[in-house]
């Protein structure tokens, strides 16, 4: 999850630099739990995702992140992948809020052992935002 544990999104028309940045999203905590069930996990996930205003974040009173869970195998091949949108109202007096959301996949065995299977989470990045941390590896 580190390297794709946060993501900037950009204001219209704005630079792609620090002082352009709308919002800043960060997967702040997640608890997971897996149960077995025949040739399938249950997977039960609560996330803490945190919206940050940036200097570009203007007026706006939301911040709109994608994020996303992916099963990959052995090899790091990605055996399934899901997305998961979330809103963060952020008061106009306020910096930083957060929700948490919740999600439970059930997720096939397919006949592995689920001891070679990982699950994986992280900000859906756009190319803006994969091009900024490349540059701005401080935020």
């Amino acid at each position: 999850m580190r390297p794709l544990g946060q993501t900037a999104v950009f204001g219209a028309g704005q630079p792609r630099q620090p002082a352009g940045v709308a919002f800043y999203g960060v997967l702040s905590e997640v608890d997971a739990q897996c149960e077995r069930s025949g040739d399938s996990l249950r997977l039960k996930l609560n996330v803490v995702v945190v919206g940050e205003r940036g200097p570009a974040a203007g007026q706006a009173g939301a911040a709109d992140f994608s994020y996303f869970v992916a099963v990959t195998g052995p090899d790091q091949a990605i055996l399934g992948k899901r997305q998961f949108p979330v809103r963060i109202p952020i008061p106009e007096n306020t910096r930083r809020a957060a929700i948490s959301d919740h999600i439970e996949e059930a997720i096939s065995l397919g006949g592995r052992a689920a001891g070679d299977l990982s699950i994986v989470l992280g900000f859906q990045q756009s190319p803006e935002a994969v091009e900024f941390y490349r540059q701005y590896r401080g935020r």
